[in-house]
């Protein structure tokens, strides 16, 4: 009867939140995930999958892990996302341990999804840890790597006058769609070690996310590159040594690092996206 109970309640408040656009805050479906999830005895990734509007399109559990862990794997959740035509998602994923603080890997994860979703226009709107009776957030929880206010306050400065540039917004579109076509390609074929230009793709990302006046952080940067974290470290050294990256200390935690282009590299790739994507 317990477990009865639960599934209907659970379905309840399920049914309030479809057809309405849905906000990772709202009390009911943080009442809605510890209900249907919080209790499960092994960790468990949910996503919700939503149109342009926020509205639910699917509510689906994409893995399934041990007591303590569960993995998360960017091909099958984009490729489900893409499938959906869904804009945006939502990550959720349960502690049976019952403390939702995320763990480093959770955080790591979570940022690398990020990346990728922007890549391929599909924003990871949050990643939610639950348990029975409490949850956490990462993304807007203070345990991502990046916030928008500190992306902000580092990108309006001169060093970035190529996005005020005639066919700016012309070159950062064929950048966008660059980047989601080399993902999508090595999603097709399964074989990411075949397509290895991560120095390239690190500074496409780059390009991307200054022309959307957004930080990169290191550590971000790294993880989205794909590599392990030592290999991606040592080939970010070289782009610095180079001379076509720089380092920059966030203003507002001295311990973390923004990697920006230097601006003539970054004229030369508006340049070189103005002509067309790859």
């Amino acid at each position: 009867m317990i477990v009865a109970a639960r599934a209907v309640t659970s379905e309840a408040l399920r049914a309030e939140l479809a057809g309405r656009g849905i906000d990772p805050a709202n009390p009911r479906l943080l009442e809605y995930l510890r209900a249907s999830m919080g209790a499960l005895p092994h960790e468990t990734l949910r996503i919700l999958f939503l149109d342009a509007s926020r509205r639910l399109i699917a509510d689906e559990q994409l893995q399934h892990g041990t007591v303590g862990q569960v993995a998360f794997y960017p091909r099958t959740i984009f490729r489900r996302a893409i499938e959906l035509d869904a804009a945006a998602i939502i990550l959720v994923h349960n502690h049976p341990s019952g403390d939702p603080t995320p763990s480093r890997s959770d955080i790591m994860a979570t940022e690398r999804l990020a990346a990728i979703g922007r890549s391929l226009d599909v924003e990871v709107l949050e990643h939610i840890v639950v348990t029975l009776r409490r949850h956490r957030t990462i993304l807007h929880g203070g345990t991502a790597a990046c916030s928008e206010a500190s992306s902000a306050a580092v990108l309006l400065d001169t060093a970035s006058e190529w996005r005020r540039a005639r066919g700016a917004k012309l070159a950062l579109a064929n950048a966008q769609r660059a980047s989601r076509r080399r993902l999508l390609r090595r999603q097709l074929v399964g074989a990411a070690d075949l397509f290895g230009e991560p120095a390239w793709d690190m500074l496409i990302d780059l390009f991307i996310h200054e022309g959307e006046a957004k930080a990169v952080s290191t550590s971000s940067l790294c993880i989205a590159s794909g590599l392990p974290m030592t290999s991606a470290l040592r080939l970010l050294q070289r782009l610095c040594d180079a001379g076509l990256v720089t380092r920059e200390a966030d203003r507002l935690d001295g311990r973390r690092n923004f990697i920006r282009l230097v601006p003539p590299l970054a004229h030369r790739l508006m340049a070189y996206f103005t002509e067309g994507d790859e």
